[in-house]
């Protein structure tokens, strides 16, 4: 019986390594394909409930769009989620994760869409750069199959106005939460 050549055997080990790469870069252009469709239809959302949301947009630095999840039980709750950043300049998006910590009483999960507006160029570069930390959190969430809203309108905070629509969920809370951005080393 005949052994495979060693070059054979390398050959093949580059073959089945490039087919996994191919897996994953498409992978990660569908992943980056669908943080754009919720991008458009999250502003769009958006520019249907407030019109004026629109020309805050244009006239900003930059603005992100974030798809969340969260659940809170009891006392402790988390969520997380994905989005992407669009330097209004330059035209360049960025991916960027999210996470948050929640502490006080509540119960619930839900799943929102925020969208973040910098108004200034260093505050979306810091964001960009360092990522940002938010903190302080009440709302009552009650939408379920399309049906119910949520209670949370716009803010602003260290030069970003802050959008959150809902899309589903059943949440009431008051709590106190730690949320965390950061670019998307995978998506990036």
């Amino acid at each position: 019986m005949r052994r495979p050549e060693g070059g054979l055997v390398v050959m093949l080990a580059m073959l089945l390594l490039a087919a996994m790469g191919a897996t994953a870069a498409d992978d990660k252009a569908a992943a980056r394909e669908a943080l754009r469709d919720m991008r458009k239809q999250t502003l769009d959302q958006l520019y249907q409930a407030d019109p004026k949301a629109k020309a805050v947009i244009r006239k900003a630095a930059g603005y992100g769009v974030f798809g969340v999840t969260g659940v809170q039980i009891l006392f402790v709750g988390g969520s997380g989620g994905r989005g992407i950043v669009r330097d209004n300049l330059s035209g360049r998006d960025t991916y960027v994760r999210m996470g948050a910590v929640s502490g006080g009483l509540g119960v619930g999960f839900k799943d929102t869409r925020t969208v973040l507006v910098f108004h200034k160029r260093d505050v979306l570069k810091q964001f960009l750069d360092q990522g940002w930390t938010f903190g302080g959190e009440a709302e009552a969430t009650a939408k379920v199959e399309g049906k119910g809203g949520t209670a949370g309108a716009a803010g602003t905070a260290e030069g970003i106005t802050v959008y959150q629509l809902g899309t589903t969920g059943l949440m009431a809370r008051g709590t106190v939460q730690g949320t965390k951005y950061w670019k998307d080393d995978e998506l990036n």
